[in-house]
């Protein structure tokens, strides 16, 4: 039985160990997406032309509606 108590506590430690090495790491910013932004301008055009697209085809089936 003293067996599952020295288990359990030090499965304990571990997971406030890990736990405590993921807040080091967001906090010091491992997890921030520094391509995302510089590549983002790069497809801003694409964006701008589907939502465009995605205008006039609702336009579109709100004039056939109306007839």
């Amino acid at each position: 039985m003293s067996v599952i108590y020295l288990l359990i506590s030090i499965s304990i430690l571990i997971a406030i160990g890990f736990f405590i090495a993921f807040i080091t790491a967001v906090k010091t910013g491992q997890y921030d997406d520094d391509y995302t932004p510089s590549v983002r301008m790069l497809f801003d055009d694409e964006l701008l032309k589907s939502t465009k697209k995605e205008n006039r085809v609702e336009n579109n089936e709100e004039k056939e509606l109306d007839i």
